[in-house]
């Protein structure tokens, strides 16, 4: 990636941090942000509202995932790391763009879409418990991309949709308005890929099949060994590529490790209990120095909304910048 890139994500906080968040959106920006011009990483709690409604809750959650990226080793004083509510230029801004955006692109959101179509196999009406919170999340998630002049967005291959929606929708306003915003690109690191949880499926909190960053040891052991796998013998050869193990090793093994374990799989020899004590071992040792710094930032909540508000003062000119642009070129 170029220096001179401008670089952003947001995770929601919903639920609990997994792996797979690790892996698509934290990592990525992590160390991105390291050799990135400006880098952007943000807590996105207004996204949370259309589904999380205990505002205790959600305080605690935001709480969490802001603890987790600073034990994780961000620097939040090159990467501008802040709470997406506290700069409030993100709502008018989505507010401005829901002028350009086509009803037909929401209609087509994986969000919108999976919620109608769990309604319709229950014989409920297709728009049961769906909000309009739901139905704009990408107006606003462009929103969050264009504010910041970001060029590139760190996603999994199951959240490339928002970042063309965010293209498409700064297309269309920059047919109409002439050129205001940039056209920003999606990463997505092909080695992630789609992650497999613990049932083979995608890893999601909606499946309840994820390994969480920061489990104890113990909790992290008994998850790893309920990973789903097929029948076969230990001495009989396996295909790494189609198995939940391997393809969760080798984001945690060393590059050694990673090719003991494929060519003991292909040829036949190694079991999935050891493979899985295998596993264990390298998820263990990589996140475990992150574990003890997070289970100390939890506890001193102040500290980590210090930090927070010191990135909101940091973005806020920013957006201010674009809003004042958007305002004059909409004739505002």
């Amino acid at each position: 990636m170029e220096k001179d890139k401008v670089v952003l994500t947001g995770i929601k906080p919903t639920g609990t941090l997994h792996v797979g968040n690790f892996l698509a959106a934290m990592k990525p920006i992590i160390e991105m942000s390291k050799i990135a011009d400006r880098s952007f990483a943000f807590i996105a709690d207004l996204h949370a509202l259309n589904s999380v409604h205990d505002a205790s809750k959600l305080r605690q959650s935001v709480t969490e995932i802001a603890a987790a990226y600073i034990a994780l080793s961000l620097d939040t004083k090159k990467a501008v790391f802040f709470r997406q509510s506290d700069v409030s230029q993100v709502t008018e801004l989505s507010a401005l763009l829901m002028n350009v955006t086509p009803k037909g692109l929401m209609n087509r959101a994986h969000s919108y879409k999976d919620s109608t179509q769990k309604n319709i196999a229950a014989g409920l009406d297709f728009d049961v418990g769906i909000n309009m919170g739901l139905y704009t999340y990408p107006v606003l998630m462009a929103a969050d991309i264009l504010l910041y002049n970001t060029d590139v967005v760190p996603v999994g291959k199951d959240q490339k949709q928002h970042v063309e929606f965010a293209r498409d929708i700064a297309g269309a306003f920059n047919a109409l308005y002439g050129d205001t915003f940039k056209l920003p690109e999606p990463f997505i690191k092909e080695e992630t890929g789609i992650l497999p949880g613990l049932d083979g499926r995608k890893m999601s909190k909606s499946y309840d099949n994820v390994i969480p960053i920061f489990d104890s040891e113990a909790e992290l052991k008994k998850k790893i060994m309920r990973i789903q796998t097929d029948s076969k013998l230990p001495e009989e050869p396996k295909n790494p590529d189609e198995n939940t193990i391997f393809l969760l090793y080798k984001h945690f093994a060393m590059e050694k490790q990673m090719r003991e374990m494929r060519e003991k799989f292909e040829k036949g020899g190694l079991g999935y209990g050891d493979a899985k004590k295998l596993l264990f071992k390298a998820i263990n040792d990589y996140l475990s120095p992150f574990r003890d710094k997070y289970n100390e930032l939890i506890k001193n909540p102040d500290e980590i909304f210090d930090i927070l508000n010191e990135g909101a003062k940091r973005a806020r000119p920013i957006a201010e910048k674009t809003i004042a642009r958007v305002r004059k070129v909409m004739g505002l």
